[in-house]
């Protein structure tokens, strides 16, 4: 195949892997749309994330874990708890620290805007693409997954 004047080689997988991340960053626009929307900050949703994986955490340990300074975690935290997101409660191991966890009402968002998310791509993939195609989908779906495999 011969280039036009400017044009450069790019290797199919190259392509492809650029093709698939710009989808996924769309998907994952539009699925955040979906869920409700917030006006939390990256980093705090990653808290969040972190406490639901892992539970109950001090703010030094989660600025350890996100890498951030402590201070800074500490404000992150305070705007959590300010938002009756996370709560915090004494160590029984150490008194004097305190272990910062999700409140109910923060399992619940979390929960409803999972459901928000899936319930519209359920819907998109029901509406868009036909039977064929979905099998199609599930089919690149079972590569996807063999990519991300360790």
């Amino acid at each position: 195949m011969k280039l036009a004047k400017g044009e450069t080689s790019v290797e199919p997988s190259s392509k492809l892997a650029a093709e698939i991340r710009a989808v996924f960053r769309k998907l994952k626009l539009r699925l955040r749309e979906q869920g409700g929307g917030s006006d939390l900050a990256p980093s705090q949703v990653s808290v969040l994330l972190r406490l639901e994986a892992g539970g109950a955490l001090t703010v030094s340990s989660l600025a350890r874990l996100e890498g951030m300074r402590p201070q800074s975690m500490r404000t992150l935290v305070a705007s959590l708890v300010k938002a009756g997101l996370i709560g915090g409660a004494p160590d029984p191991s150490d008194g004097r620290q305190t272990l910062m966890s999700l409140t109910p009402k923060c399992l619940k968002w979390l929960r409803e805007g999972r459901a928000a998310r899936l319930d519209w791509l359920a819907a998109t993939i029901s509406r868009k693409l036909s039977v064929r195609e979905q099998e199609h989908l599930h089919a690149a779906l079972e590569l996807l997954v063999r990519l991300t495999a360790d």
